[in-house]
């Protein structure tokens, strides 16, 4: 004869069992997140430690900086080294004559990369022709050429155009590297716009050229400034191509004028901590204006393409 199943224990059990499989799985979350927590610090302050380091250097005195117990924070705060960049002279030519060239650069290569890269974005995402697929692939392959394959070919181009010395030059070679990788960017923004939205703007009497500048433009926005900050980035930080193409110190760039501090006897690696440190606020602040931005163009952009 069967012994009656003694309901309440079998539920006691059956609870207890699911409430331990509860207890292990939120444990290996807690430790997973505490992991990855802790990953994360750790590279945050990898990454940050030079920054740091470099801005500190620059408030230091000399005899701090050539210390042979060297300390995170200076001890006498000076602000002799950015003197020297911002109220001196570099090489006979002042540190603004050198922000503005680099400043005109950056923009000019995010305002014309930026129009360019949209227009060819729309026709690769809205229009389908031949060697659709060969054109979004050879935007790849431009990508992974290392720029310093490109400096003997470019400066023989430049030369028989006569744009070498010229800030044309240099700006159209680096419009010609931020494009590609904006087109790539702009294409998945472009695709994610619902076509209704064009047939609609043209059923109320709107022309292609207004369609695009009341339609597309506006939506794709976040788009656009996902792009700039890595064509601002490109143009300002760039010194090879800057220093290859360019003789007269007149059109020297920041970059370059970070080089005249190197020297045979010694560096002074004060003014270049310094000028270092102003070399990196533009980025910053330009960064701190877009980057709302530029997280929600990132994450929409790969939504779809």
């Amino acid at each position: 004869m069967t012994a009656p199943l003694n309901l309440p224990a079998v539920r006691k059990r059956g609870a207890a069992g699911a409430s331990a499989r509860t207890g292990g799985s939120g444990r290996k979350k807690l430790f997973s997140k505490i992991t990855w927590n802790a990953i994360g610090v750790v590279v945050f302050v990898l990454a940050v430690f030079p920054v740091f380091w470099m801005a500190s250097t620059a408030f230091k005195p000399n005899d701090e900086i050539f210390s042979s117990t060297p300390k995170p924070l200076p001890a006498d705060p000076t602000l002799e080294h950015f003197d020297v960049i911002v109220n001196g002279s570099v090489a006979e030519v002042s540190f603004w004559k050198y922000f503005g060239n680099s400043a005109l650069l950056a923009l000019g290569t995010v305002l014309v990369s930026g129009l360019l890269a949209l227009l060819a974005a729309t026709a690769v995402a809205r229009f389908r022709f031949r060697f659709r697929t060969t054109f979004l692939v050879m935007l790849l392959i431009v990508q992974m050429v290392p720029l310093e394959a490109l400096v003997i070919p470019l400066f023989l181009d430049l030369k028989q155009l006569n744009m070498l010395n010229s800030m044309w030059g240099l700006l159209v070679v680096y419009i010609g590297f931020a494009v590609p990788f904006a087109i790539w960017m702009l294409r998945g923004f472009v695709a994610a716009v619902p076509r209704e939205l064009e047939e609609a703007a043209a059923i109320d009497g709107a022309g292609p050229v207004r369609t695009f500048f009341r339609v597309m433009l506006p939506l794709v926005a976040p788009g656009l400034v996902a792009t700039s900050i890595f064509s601002f980035i490109t143009a300002w930080n760039e010194f090879i191509f800057a220093f290859t193409f360019l003789d007269d110190q007149d059109k020297y760039t920041l970059p370059i004028m970070l080089q005249f501090f190197f020297g045979r006897s010694g560096n002074s690696w004060g003014p270049i901590m310094a000028a270092s440190t102003l070399l990196t606020i533009p980025v910053i602040i330009f960064f701190l204006i877009v980057q709302r931005r530029m997280v929600t163009g990132l994450t929409a952009g790969a939504v779809k393409g």
